[in-house]
């Protein structure tokens, strides 16, 4: 089994204490979010690989050293500001911090999510272009491989629409990032690649891929998996252990969070004593032990 930590919320960013503790422990619950009386019990033993996906590393690093089992990270980094990305922290010390990531993990374990791309008045092409550009520069010799995306019609990414104000991509603009950020990514010897896109800018020199292929996971654990049904790509089977509603960041693209107040009111629900990251085991809940 591969351990996604976490789509459904920045784990690593805002509950680290509480996954460490779990990894500790031995064991960690997860409420089911379509029947919220169907928990699955996951031991760690039974992990053969670790995906950590994150905005923010920083909290976890001093941890790393503790987790015996294979780690790849996907650190997700954009250029927008605090309009669209509320409360991440400072890009500047994001980059610090996964320079300080690659050494601890290595280079071949560690991608970089520039995702979601969206284009609106403020963050057109040029600005996209620039941005890349600069983060390949920073980055060479701490990053091999990019990950890209493109914004989904999701129903927050509906709701904050108009903070957005994004427009629709045309053949022009996936050619002009296509060129640019190959061109870029070429010239520090660096890969770029997009995953269950429906264009994948191969003509213009990204990498056919996905998010965790599994050579990748063959290369980690020895072991071959499924495909991941849930997402209908081609990406490894894993499982996700977070909980939807309980990313402070608010990003108002995020297909992961969509109420803000039960947000707040999950993070106070939060004890990183308990085995399940949102509230506590009750009653009458049905506990059902996860292999794979």
């Amino acid at each position: 089994m591969i351990l996604n930590v976490s789509g459904r919320t920045d784990i690593v960013a805002f509950y680290s204490e509480w996954f460490i503790n779990r990894y500790k422990e031995g064991f960690v619950d997860v409420r089911n979010p379509f029947n919220k009386k169907l928990v699955s019990r996951i031991y760690f033993e039974d992990v053969d690989a670790i995906l950590f996906c994150t905005k923010n590393p920083a909290p976890i690093l001093d941890f790393l050293k503790e987790i015996k089992k294979p780690i790849i990270f996907q650190v997700t980094l954009t250029p927008y500001k605090n309009d669209i990305e509320t409360n991440v922290p400072d890009k500047k010390e994001i980059i610090k911090t996964i320079k300080k990531l690659s050494e601890i993990v290595g280079i071949d374990h560690l991608f970089i999510r520039y995702d979601p791309i969206f284009l609106s008045e403020k963050y057109n092409i040029k600005y996209h272009i620039k941005a890349f550009d600069k983060l390949c520069n920073l980055l060479d010799g701490y990053v091999e491989n990019f990950i890209i995306s493109f914004l989904d019609n999701y129903k927050n990414v509906r709701k904050n629409a108009h903070i957005i104000q994004y427009r629709e991509f045309n053949e022009e603009d996936f050619r002009s990032i296509g060129e640019s950020f190959s061109k870029s990514a070429k010239s520090h010897n660096m890969t770029v690649q997009t995953c269950f896109e429906e264009r994948n800018l191969v003509e213009y020199g990204f990498q056919k891929g996905e998010c965790l292929s599994h050579e990748m996971a063959f290369r980690l654990t020895g072991k071959t998996y499924k495909n991941w049904t849930a997402r209908k790509c081609k990406c490894v089977e894993m499982v996700d252990i977070g909980t939807y509603n309980s990313c402070s960041h608010f990003c108002r693209y995020c297909y992961a969070n969509f109420d803000e107040n039960e947000v707040e009111n999950n993070r106070k629900k939060h004890d990183k004593n308990s085995s399940l990251l949102i509230g506590t085991i009750e009653k009458d809940d049905v506990i059902k032990i996860r292999k794979k």
